[in-house]
């Protein structure tokens, strides 16, 4: 069976309903910010193994592998709080910024 895909509406709906049950959209901006920037760091532990900058043979513990997508998953729902909290509407910042990417940076074929 195909599962079937959230829109991105359907998934700030459903982290809003989330986040108001558990009063969690009470939290400052900087709060959810600096929380953000914890789980962008998971991410980024998992990065420096991949790239052998940091190897269990220098004294690393390595992060589990299969945990990397659950750390995504975390930085997406804080950033969507995040916008929640400050009422960015993301969808709308995205196309318009969408737009000027696709001014300012030219395709690569000549």
């Amino acid at each position: 069976m195909k599962e079937e895909s959230l829109t991105l509406e359907e998934l700030k709906s459903e982290l809003r309903e989330f986040l108001e049950d558990r009063d969690w959209l009470r939290f400052s901006p900087n709060e959810v910010f600096i929380h953000l920037i914890e789980e962008l760091g998971e991410i980024s532990k998992h990065l420096l193994f991949l790239s052998d900058y940091k190897t269990e043979s220098m004294g690393h513990k390595k992060p589990d592998d299969s945990q990397m997508p659950r750390e995504f998953a975390q930085v997406f729902n804080l950033f969507l709080q995040l916008c929640m909290i400050l009422d960015i509407n993301i969808e709308e910042a995205w196309k318009k910024e969408f737009e000027i990417m696709k001014k300012r940076f030219p395709t690569t074929d000549t």
